[in-house]
Parts: C-alpha cells; sequence; structure tokens
C-alpha cells in the first residue's frame, strides 16, 4: 500500500492526525530529500512525542522519478510505503503525478491524505470570492514564454493563483502593472509559519510597501478576475513589436495609455537609444 502524505508548509501543528499514523507505521519512506524527510519526522516527533522508529528511506525527485519507478519492483507495496514532498501537497508544484501514474498502471493501492496546500490557502484568504480559479504554479523564468503565460493568467477572466520566489517578485508586479496597472491583487508571504503577511491592492500599491519590507520567503501571488471585454488588450511591448514606424506606434500608444502623440513618440526614442 503507498501513502502519498502531504506536510507542513510551515507550522507542524498542521499535520493530521490520520498522517501522523501512516507515518508511524510505515516501513518505507519516498521523498524528495531524505535529510528534509528525516528532520521532519524528528520534529514531528518532538512535537507529538512520537516514535517513528527505524526506516528505509529513497530520495525520489523530478530529476530521477522516471528512472527510479523503471527499476521498482512490486513487492516493495506489501509493505506500508509512504512518499513525502519536501512541503506541501505531493503533485501539486512537487514531484509525485508520475508515481501516482504508476500506482494506476501496475494496479498498486494508494491514497493521497488531504493537507496543507499553499495555493489554496492562498485563496481562501484573498477574500477574491469567484469560486473558479486557475492555477499557474510558477510562471517561467524569462523571456517570451513567462509574458505569454502572464498574459493568459491575466486576461484568462478567471482568478489565477501564481508561486513566485522573492528573487522574482517585484518583477512580476512591475508586468502586471504594466498590463494592467488597476488589477486587484492578493499576496501571502510565508504561509502559516510566524512571519506571515498578506498584502491586498494593484500592483503599484504592493511595489511602494515592498519598498521598505524584506521580501525574503516563499509567496503566492492571487490575481483578481479581469474583465472579459481587456482579454484581448494590447501592450505597449506588442505595438512595438510591429514593424511600423515610431510615428504611427506614437499614435497608438497614446490612445491606450491617455497621453499625447507627442510625449509617447519621446518616450519610444528614449527607450531606443
Amino acid at each position: 500500500m503507498l501513502y502519498f502524505v502531504p506536510t507542513p508548509i510551515g507550522n507542524l501543528e498542521d499535520i493530521s492526525m490520520r498522517a501522523l499514523k501512516v507515518l508511524k507505521t510505515a516501513e518505507i519512506i519516498f521523498c524528495e530529500d531524505t535529510r528534509v524527510a528525516k528532520k521532519l519526522l524528528s520534529l514531528l516527533g518532538k512535537k507529538f512525542e512520537i516514535t517513528f522508529g527505524d526506516k528505509k528511506y529513497f530520495s525520489m525527485h523530478s530529476h530521477n522519478e522516471k528512472y527510479l519507478l523503471s527499476k521498482i519492483e512490486l513487492s516493495i507495496f506489501d509493505k506500508e510505503v509512504v512518499y513525502l514532498s519536501d512541503a506541501g501537497m505531493p503533485c501539486v508544484s512537487d514531484p509525485g503525478c508520475e508515481f501516482v501514474r504508476f500506482c494506476q498502471e501496475n494496479s498498486v493501492s494508494y491514497e493521497v491524505l488531504p493537507g496543507a496546500n499553499a495555493l489554496l490557502t492562498a485563496f481562501a484568504s484573498s477574500g477574491f470570492c469567484d469560486p473558479k480559479f486557475l492555477f499557474f504554479g510558477f510562471l517561467p523564468h524569462k523571456g517570451k514564454e513567462r509574458d505569454k503565460n502572464l498574459k493568459k493568467a491575466l486576461y484568462s477572466s478567471y482568478t489565477v493563483i501564481l508561486y513566485e520566489s522573492p528573487h522574482r517578485l517585484k518583477k512580476l508586479l512591475m508586468q502586471i502593472n504594466s498590463l494592467d496597472k488597476n488589477r486587484e491583487l492578493f499576496l501571502i508571504k510565508e504561509a502559516t509559519k510566524l512571519y506571515e503577511k498578506r498584502y491586498r491592492g494593484n500592483a503599484q500599491e504592493i511595489l511602494d510597501i515592498l519598498e521598505k519590507e524584506s521580501i525574503k520567503g516563499e509567496w503566492v501571488v492571487v490575481i483578481k478576475a479581469g474583465d472579459e471585454s481587456i482579454k484581448g488588450q494590447i501592450s505597449k511591448e506588442d505595438i512595438l513589436s510591429l514593424d511600423i514606424s515610431k510615428k504611427e506606434a506614437s499614435k497608438l500608444l497614446a490612445k491606450i495609455y491617455d497621453l499625447s502623440p507627442k510625449e509617447c513618440y519621446n518616450l519610444i526614442l528614449k527607450e531606443s537609444n
């Protein structure tokens, strides 16, 4: 039997009684990082006064998951086996999906336990009451693919949830500001941890606040659903990429940004230098 066990994303008390019971009886643990898993069980043992006993640990992460599954013997599942991700729910922006598929294709009994999840915590905390949302996980780090996916998120007509690293958070907010400066956002930093913080407003308002604060930590960004009428909105970058004269481009930009053609023309000249 295989159990997929979600682990706390910050607060140890978010582990469920069922998860503790499964971890106690498990003989084999597959996990992203054996050091992280062993430390987690040590902390849980002290917190809840539980002795987990000796177990066999195997590292299974996104880079070796398929290879290990091609070598695994089905007899291993005659024992109690657990898969853990480092934090949160397996298969949700974490490894585990290939393991689930393996079980389905090889008639291995498995259960996925409910538990801590950053995206649902952020969505419930946002106050954005539309029950429909899209989860984009992490956007591509850079380039056209990042721009393309962000535009999909903004113009989807759904509330969208993203994960973002502190290294790219301000860049993300600046990109959103350039595409839709009035879009309402909700951000949560270090969800469930001691220094959890929440922010609500448009991109520029949140950027202004973050100029005075540390942005270290894990971030979830919730983008409120936009008006479907702006789904096809053209950005400044779209216009500048067209094969038209600077004069024609400045006229188009003037209509979008409510500026004079002369102001837009000067901006184009400045950016081209």
